[in-house]
């Protein structure tokens, strides 16, 4: 198992961010690799991060302006090599349909539940620790 993993946060609010931190903690699970963060607040920032390389999973605010999470994650996963996986916060689980559409691995609604997000940010990291092994 890898040592650490990291995770690029996405969102226009740095309230939405910390959130996702606090959720997170040091580590999603038991089983998890610890958890590096790399936060953007815009859309501009996320695709140079993702050109960069190194991330294991994105987490993108469907809520941010001007570019929501949907819409970023939608063109990541066209623009993207070997994008990663993609867990998107909603406003409402009415929204998971959207968020579907987006091509999201995963998405948890707004305001940031602990024990949802975590739980679901630690099945993607196990997912990609698979798919890497």
């Amino acid at each position: 198992m890898q040592a650490t993993a990291t995770v690029l946060v996405y969102s226009d609010d740095s309230n939405t961010r910390e959130q996702v931190r606090l959720a997170t903690g040091k580590r999603p699970a038991p089983d998890a690799p610890l958890v590096e963060f790399l936060e953007c607040a815009t859309p501009a920032a996320v695709l140079k991060e993702l050109d960069r390389g190194g991330i294991d999973v994105c987490v993108f605010d469907g809520e941010s302006s001007p570019m929501g999470g949907m819409g970023l994650c939608r063109q990541v996963k066209d623009e993207v090599f070997n994008c990663p996986p993609v867990l998107v916060l909603i406003g409402r689980p009415q929204d998971a349909w959207l968020a579907t559409w987006s091509r999201a691995e995963a998405a948890v609604t707004l305001p940031v539940d602990p024990v949802e997000f975590a739980a679901s940010l630690a099945s993607l990291l196990r997912e990609k620790r698979a798919l890497s092994a």
